[in-house]
């Protein structure tokens, strides 16, 4: 993304006196335009830039701007890594492993231990290569400004054709999301990468719309009515019952087994997660959620007689 590859532009000029721009377009896989483009950008944000011609010349950052490497704290590191290193575990993006080690290079090499010990881990433990490509062309898209077509699928299965301008890319408790402006709609939508087939990069261009990203803090589904239920759970679920509400709502039952208490959502979501869980769960109140759950198992029970 284009965000990710300025700040490794001026992480590498902040670290040498000056570079020409074929050398870093060569460094960072663009065209030198793109350098001064970029370049032009930076300046925009406020940071000096210097540019000299001739056989030495190049590009660089005025000596007084540079960034002194004890204004940086062992924490302000670690923070920063933390940062860049969840970003790309779950996009995967090499351009980013450079920046990095870039901030590594701030750090005395006495606290590098100390730097090392969080790490962020995004990637999932089998990844969709599918999803990966769409990923790309998303952003390349952002990066160019230029539409996106694809057929969406709502959550009954229908499709429809979006044409959209793109703005966000959004990873959210493991699931890719896009904020953009639907042309169709004329209004700005979320859109699910799972849910999106036969994505298009067209060759469109469009001009920026003022865009304020809609917060994604679950109020679409948490303000629902949540009812408490109890369920008897095996030990082999315990751990998964502590991230769904917490330790100090399970407790010790007999046989190797808990009761766990939480608030849910009765819905079709919420039947599903406590279906998941196969017979290492059951529902033992209140009596309407446990008969409904009955109810879904003989319908699929039926399915296979």
């Amino acid at each position: 993304m284009k965000i990710d590859r300025l700040i490794s532009l001026i992480m590498v000029l902040l670290n040498c006196e000056k570079m020409s721009a074929t050398k870093l377009a060569e460094l960072f896989e663009v065209t030198p335009r793109t350098i001064y483009r970029d370049v032009e950008v930076i300046e925009k944000a406020g940071i000096p830039i210097f540019t000299t011609t001739g056989v030495d010349g190049g590009i660089g950052i005025l000596p007084e701007y540079k960034v002194d490497k004890s204004l940086f704290t062992t924490s302000d590191i670690q923070t920063l890594l933390m940062g860049l290193g969840s970003i790309s575990t779950a996009l995967s993006q090499k351009g980013l492993i450079g920046t990095l080690e870039k901030v590594k290079n701030l750090l005395p090499e006495k606290h590098t231990v100390m730097a090392n010990q969080i790490m962020v881990d995004l990637s999932t433990w089998m990844s969709n290569k599918s999803l990966l490509v769409s990923i790309d062309l998303i952003k390349q898209a952002l990066d160019e400004s230029r539409l996106l077509k694809f057929a969406y699928y709502n959550k009954m299965g229908a499709a429809s054709t979006r044409q959209i301008e793109p703005y966000q890319l959004v990873l959210k408790e493991y699931h890719w999301y896009l904020h953009g402006y639907c042309l169709q709609k004329q209004d700005f939508r979320i859109f699910k990468l799972t849910r999106m087939s036969n994505l298009i990069l067209e060759k469109q261009t469009f001009i920026l719309r003022d865009f304020s990203p809609k917060p994604m803090d679950g109020s679409g589904w948490i303000d629902k009515k949540l009812i408490p239920i109890q369920l008897l759970i095996d030990h082999s679920l315990y751990e998964r019952m502590m991230e769904l509400c917490g330790e100090e709502h399970i407790k010790p039952y007999a046989d190797n087994r808990f009761i766990a208490d939480f608030l849910f959502a009765p819905d079709d979501y919420g039947y599903n997660l406590l279906l998941g869980f196969g017979d290492k769960c059951e529902c033992i109140a209140p009596l309407e959620v446990r008969t409904e759950l009955i109810k879904r198992i003989e319908k699929l029970a039926s399915r296979y007689k």
